[in-house]
């Protein structure tokens, strides 16, 4: 049974998601705070976070960057009032895997969770891939370059897992921004551009090349 940490200071909110995902077969902690709800995240039996940006104690922004500096890939779906386009790619280019406003359906959130933790699932059962010397280990979460390790975040590892499971194909950015974001539409950021810089400073530059008006692809070697 997959067990859910909620960090949100609203009582009544927390009680209602916790209440709902409980009838949908999970079981769930409550935090009030960032600091407990850190601590929370951080245990191993955390298998999903609900994280809400507007703490007492503390921005979620922190939360979520405390998790991904600790090295913690715990699935974070961001719940909150704030709905700007700014909000909204600030957390997902903090390493959250998903982000819905308030108010909301809880049917919603729901289908979100189970997104998120069947994606988990599949990660942790799949097996390890490789390209021209990359290897993924989706088990252990780690990466190898010419037996290199290279340490990646959340949402780095995403996407090398995404262009790694399709060699030699192109893929678009509104591919990439629905399969390692969630996102169906272009939330008008560069933020795949931002994260392929990323992995090209730590796989090597040459590993990922552009296509023109199409999108990337891992290179071959030449």
């Amino acid at each position: 049974m997959s067990r859910i940490v909620i960090i949100e200071d609203e009582e009544r909110i927390a009680s209602f998601v916790s209440k709902g995902l409980a009838a949908a077969g999970f079981t769930t902690a409550h935090a009030r705070t960032g600091a407990e709800g850190f601590e929370l995240a951080m245990a191993q039996d955390c298998d999903l976070v609900i994280l809400d940006l507007g703490l007492p104690d503390t921005d979620g922004y922190s939360v979520l960057e405390r998790l991904r500096g600790s090295g913690s890939h715990v699935p974070v779906i961001i719940l909150t009032a704030r709905t700007s386009v700014e909000d909204t790619v600030a957390s997902l280019e903090s390493g959250a895997d998903d982000y819905l406003g308030k108010p909301f359906r809880f049917e919603e959130l729901l289908a979100r969770v189970r997104l998120r933790l069947r994606g988990k699932v599949h990660a942790t059962e799949g097996s390890s891939l490789a390209h021209e010397g990359i290897v993924l280990d989706p088990l252990t979460r780690t990466v190898t370059v010419d037996a290199r390790e290279v340490e990646l975040s959340a949402r780095e590892f995403a996407l090398l897992a995404e262009l790694i499971a399709h060699p030699g194909h192109v893929l678009s950015r509104e591919q990439l921004l629905s399969r390692v974001w969630g996102y169906d539409f272009d939330p008008g950021s560069n933020v795949v551009d931002v994260y392929v810089r990323y992995l090209r400073r730590k796989l090597g530059h040459d590993r990922i090349q552009t296509v023109r008006g199409a999108g990337y692809r891992l290179a071959k070697r030449r």
